[in-house]
């Protein structure tokens, strides 16, 4: 059912404003493949005031550290598991190989590629700190993508206006304020290095201002009013370009700049582009990167999806929306380019900005229930540019087509884990990013685009399921560690949540060579068509069919078993034991031990199962994992204070029990509560499968 939406009143009205210091709430402009993350000023004056690294990030910004020494997966010992009558090799073991073993984790890693201040003067010319601002206010128009800033030092009005150009990586910023006639407000650049001091990721999430020897700054001075920074480390480098509207240049030390404006004018320009080494980069002019973002925003929320909550009588009603509105824009921002996206996006490093492919679903998927395929299939050709390696790596293991790898960079090549390597549940994910691209633009074009991807996957995944004779049927390991990563690879034998998704995928497979005019596979019909049941137990069903104590020892983590009737159809789910599975992990979890993603994908299963009071009640679970900050963002714990599968999932699960899913009741909202006490207008939204 669609609805006329007041679009623009539904986004603004979240806004977000934020009045003083909120050390795990600093706010985002970007397009998707650039992000710049700002304080309370508009830019990133006081980073030590805020929990959250105040940084700059792009989808092509990495680093490998002593790159002439670099060490590959071929210099690593694989420790060989038992699989089905022969050995497999895992680079799972750093005993004895730390070195390569925790370099080949940490690189290629993401760069912070800058951080850009504003240094704030008193009369007397003592530094202003941040608990000497009075009178501050921040808002970030989400209909424009505009950061703006006020605040008042000893009295005098400072205003900044931050924005990001939509397909350039340009951060304009427009200053105002007498301070500016006084000389008493400057413009800092400041350049952290690339090294990760540590073998934690959690220990190198923040800038590291130590080891200025392992990079160089230099700046070239254009003119009097343009230079460019050249940033050397290793054997990588990028270039920032900035233009000013009159001032001066200083370097203070070797990667810290002053900008000091001249005198003449109380209203400061100034736009930094940001690119490789040898890209050339025109700058446009602020007012342009200003007019353009306006367009770009205004377009972005008038096509697509939207769903209205505000006249629903549940007073948690304007708190979902707002959620679901500002995890629009953060996905966008974050989760909407070139590459999957790393689980904290453009703004910090976790794992050391590589990204997790089994949390590609959570972060992107979302994007073609909300009519917006065109962002999903953006970072899908990364998939094809890696093929060959993920080829490679099921053939070094002994499988057939194409495994996909778990943790990675750019390169595609998996990192060393003892976790990680083991994981199968990112496999069929690009089968159904294909499917969902399919759907929204049913062509040839399409389906060539994607064949070799979709064939190389299924064949693995075919591949990978061994026949057991004594039970007549094709099982899932061991080896694997499932989604709920808590079990241990070699007591793990067909998880619930995985077995459904082989199903599936397999069955995606089969009909993309349909499609194709291909002939069909009988080996990947035999193993859809006999894969082990889910198991069961106490008429709920297991983790995986060797775990009967899911529910009391491993009353932790993911309950992923939820995934294989939500996420999924659950053609071989009996929807009464998956009743009684809810029912049991809701008054069994430990849903202190959950992730952000697991209270959309409980959500799901209560929508399909007709309970949509349950799924409402588990999109709000007050859950510190399920916390959603002012500035939309989904906080999980203290180093990792931004969880974009967490947004992600919540905007794939509401568009389902707003718009429903194939085979669903032919309700309105089915998957919300029919009781009255919701009103749910929607628009532009797509089915779930």
């Amino acid at each position: 059912m669609s609805q006329t939406i007041d679009r623009f009143a539904l986004v603004t009205r979240h806004n977000p404003v934020i009045r003083e210091v909120m050390p795990l709430s600093p706010l985002s402009v970007g397009n998707g493949e650039f992000a710049f993350t700002a304080d309370l000023t508009g830019l990133q004056s006081f980073p030590e005031s805020y929990e959250f690294p105040l940084g700059t990030q792009s989808q092509w910004g990495w680093h490998y550290s002593n790159a002439s020494e670099a060490y590959t997966l071929d210099d690593l010992q694989l420790q060989y598991l038992d699989s089905h009558e022969r050995k497999v090799g895992y680079p799972i073991d750093p005993k004895g190989q730390e070195e390569p073993f925790h370099w080949s984790r940490q690189n290629p890693h993401r760069l912070q590629l800058a951080q850009i201040g504003l240094r704030l003067f008193s009369s007397n010319q003592e530094l202003i700190q941040i608990g000497d601002l009075r009178e501050t206010e921040q808002m970030l128009d989400l209909w424009s993508g505009q950061l703006t800033s006020r605040f008042q030092v000893n009295g005098i009005p400072v205003k900044v206006q931050t924005c990001c150009h939509p397909t350039s990586d340009q951060l304009g910023v427009c200053v105002e304020s007498p301070l500016l006639e006084t000389g008493l407000l400057e413009i800092t650049f400041r350049f952290p290095s690339p090294t990760m001091p540590s073998a934690n990721w959690s220990e190198t999430m923040h800038l590291n201002w130590a080891a200025d020897d392992s990079h160089q700054t230099r700046l070239l001075l254009e003119s009097s009013q343009s230079g460019a920074f050249t940033r050397t480390m290793d054997q990588d480098g990028y270039q920032v370009v900035v233009a000013w509207s009159g001032g001066e240049m200083i370097q203070e030390s070797s990667h810290f700049f002053r900008l000091v404006p001249t005198r003449t004018n109380r209203r400061f320009e100034f736009v930094a582009g940001f690119a490789p080494i040898e890209q050339s980069l025109p700058l446009s002019s602020f007012q342009a990167i200003q007019k353009a973002s306006k367009v770009h925003w205004e377009k972005y929320w008038m096509q697509g999806g939207a769903i209205e909550l505000a006249e629903s009588h549940d007073t948690r009603a304007l708190e979902l929306e707002r959620r679901i509105v500002l995890s629009q824009y953060l996905t966008a921002i974050h989760c909407a380019g070139s590459l999957p996206p790393q689980e904290t996006g453009l703004l910090y490093n976790s794992w050391f900005g590589k990204f997790h492919l089994e949390m590609h679903w959570w972060h992107a998927a979302h994007f073609a229930l909300w009519g917006r395929t065109h962002l999903l299939q953006k970072s899908m050709g990364w998939y094809k540019e890696i093929l060959p390696v993920a080829k490679q790596l099921a053939q070094s293991q002994g499988y057939k087509g194409a495994r996909w790898p778990k943790m990675v960079g750019p390169d595609g090549v998996q990192s060393p884990s003892n976790v990680g390597t083991l994981l199968i549940w990112q496999q069929p994910h690009p089968l159904m990013f294909a499917e969902l691209c399919y759907r929204s633009d049913p062509t040839q074009e399409t389906l060539e685009y994607f064949r070799d991807i979709v064939m190389e996957t299924a064949e693995f995944m075919a591949s990978f399921a061994a026949w057991d004779d004594t039970k007549n049927r094709y099982v899932l390991g061991p080896p694997l560690i499932p989604a709920q990563e808590s079990h241990k690879a070699l007591q793990t034998v067909n998880p619930t949540y995985e077995l459904e998704y082989w199903r599936h995928g397999l069955e995606i497979g089969l009909a993309w060579r349909k499609r194709l005019g291909l002939q069909t596979v009988p080996e990947w019909e035999h193993v859809m068509g006999n894969l082990s049941d889910l198991p069961v137990s106490g008429e709920v069903y297991l983790a995986h069919e060797k775990c009967p104590d899911t529910f009391t020892s491993f009353n932790k983590d993911h309950p992923s078993m939820l995934g294989a009737l939500g996420i999924l159809p659950g053609v071989k789910v009996d929807r009464e034991v998956m009743r009684q599975t809810l029912q049991k992990v809701m008054t069994n979890w430990k849903w202190e031990t959950a992730w952000g993603w697991d209270f959309p994908m409980a959500a799901m299963t209560a929508a399909r199962l007709g309970e949509g009071g349950l799924a409402v009640d588990l999109l709000l679970l007050n859950a510190t994992k399920n916390t959603y900050l002012p500035s939309g963002h989904n906080y999980q714990r203290p180093n990792l204070l931004a969880y974009l599968p967490g947004n992600g999932g919540l905007l794939a699960a509401v568009a389902m029990m707003a718009c429903g899913w194939e085979g669903g009741p032919r309700l309105h909202a089915p998957g919300f509560p029919t009781d009255g006490t919701w009103t749910i207008r929607w628009e532009g939204l797509n089915a779930w499968l």
